[in-house]
């Protein structure tokens, strides 16, 4: 089968990067839509001459701007966008221009996060809903007739696993270890190199058109105490337990706000409520991504405390 051509929107961003690669790698003709500031950015700049070396046609344009989005979607087969939870709104233009071209064969909004119809973490987010932008794109995607695939990695493991789940800490704990809850709730955590190829090969794939694809990859599904088990076991040593109550986190997730309690929130969503992994996965709405692509290689949470050592 002809492999579909990709347009990445969000390329110079961690996840975006690794989509285009990925991309690249399963032999997918792959364009860039790139805003014009971003060719000024020596980070963005590096990216981008990068991404041009390897293969991938950059194209000049914005979630802002409708010629370009025209444009850029006429060149190809699959959208699949990238952009930040700030930007999530932003993609309604883009949704618009794909209505009206009636030409892609799957969309893949800017999610990759745990599933927003599942938080129970929006109850303490205090007028601010995190996952409400991310409902508002879905239920507009489906009622347009987009054919679509929502991607549902739960969280990147540079988010919370390298502190082992330690507010505030940068590298994870030899000596004491607070342990939220009763610490047997499990959360689900992906490295973004392997949501991509997880993605990417999802997108001609007639299983998971208009379908969630969750994520939930043995070893990498994991409570409190397993990560603190696991940890314990690689550096021969024993950490102290200081146990916090849910009412406890509760109580200091409320006496600050979003962002700055996003790691408290993280953490409620995760390992208190079970956002991740409380609900089978059901085969009307939704696959695992795992029992799809059982050839596919990822980095297990243990892989991954490797390099921390």
């Amino acid at each position: 089968m002809e492999k579909s051509k990709i347009l990445i929107i969000g390329a110079t961003g961690s996840l975006g990067y690794h989509l285009a690669e990925s991309s690249l790698k399963f032999c997918h003709p792959t364009f860039a839509l790139v805003r014009d500031s971003s060719f000024s950015d020596p980070i963005k700049s590096h990216k981008l001459q990068c991404l041009s070396h390897a293969g991938v046609t950059l194209l000049k344009g914005s979630l802002q701007d409708e010629a370009s989005l025209v444009e850029a979607v006429k060149l190809v087969d699959v959208v699949i966008c990238a952009v930040s939870a700030k930007q999530t709104l932003q993609q309604k233009l883009l949704i618009r221009v794909i209505k009206q071209l009636g030409s892609i064969k799957r969309f893949i909004p800017s999610e990759f996060g745990s599933d927003p119809t599942k938080a129970k973490v929006c109850e303490l987010e205090d007028g601010y809903n995190f996952y409400a932008p991310k409902i508002q794109i879905r239920k507009l995607v489906a009622s347009e007739g987009i054919p679509y695939t929502f991607i549902s990695c739960n969280f990147f493991m540079k988010v919370l696993i390298p502190s082992l789940v330690q507010p505030g800490l940068k590298a994870p704990p030899r000596e004491k270890i607070t342990i939220f809850g009763d610490g047997d709730t499990k959360g689900v955590f992906m490295q973004e190199c392997d949501v991509a190829d997880f993605t990417i090969n999802a997108v001609d794939d007639p299983r998971t058109s208009n379908k969630v694809l969750y994520l939930r990859p043995p070893g990498n599904v994991c409570s409190l105490n397993d990560l603190v088990k696991l940890w314990e076991t690689k550096i021969g040593k024993k950490l102290d337990r200081l146990h916090v109550s849910e009412e406890d986190l509760v109580e200091k997730i409320r006496a600050t706000t979003f962002p700055t309690n996003f790691e408290l929130l993280f953490i409620y969503s995760a390992f208190i409520k079970g956002d991740h992994t409380y609900f089978d996965i059901e085969s009307s709405s939704g696959v695992n991504g795992t029992e799809l692509y059982p050839q596919l290689r990822y980095t297990t949470i243990s892989e991954f405390l490797d390099t921390l050592m």
